[in-house]
């Protein structure tokens, strides 16, 4: 009776562990999607302000939008804002002037 409950339960932890690849691979398949297949539309990023408020800046058309999503209707806070290139270079860090 022992093994097959041993037998059991590795299965179960299988099964498991499986599920939870597969959502980790398909979550960022996911996301990456819309930003390679050359749509029109795609969410940039996403912040959630509380359990019913959301934040989503969404690009159209090389200009991006910021939305504000909640259960009382949906709101643009800014419209047409200049994409910013996901390739572009940091700006330099000016060093701190040294006090001597």
């Amino acid at each position: 009776m022992m093994p097959e409950l041993l037998r059991a339960g590795f299965a179960l932890a299988l099964v498991i562990v499986l599920i939870l690849v597969f959502a980790a691979v398909a979550k960022r398949l996911g996301q990456n999607a819309g930003l390679r297949s050359g749509k029109r539309l795609a969410v940039v990023e996403s912040l959630s302000l509380d359990p019913r408020r959301r934040l989503v800046l969404v690009r159209r058309d090389g200009a991006e939008h910021l939305l504000l999503l909640g259960p009382g209707g949906d709101l643009v806070v800014e419209r047409g804002l200049a994409a910013i290139p996901e390739t572009a270079p940091a700006p330099p860090a000016t060093p701190a002037p040294e006090d001597a």
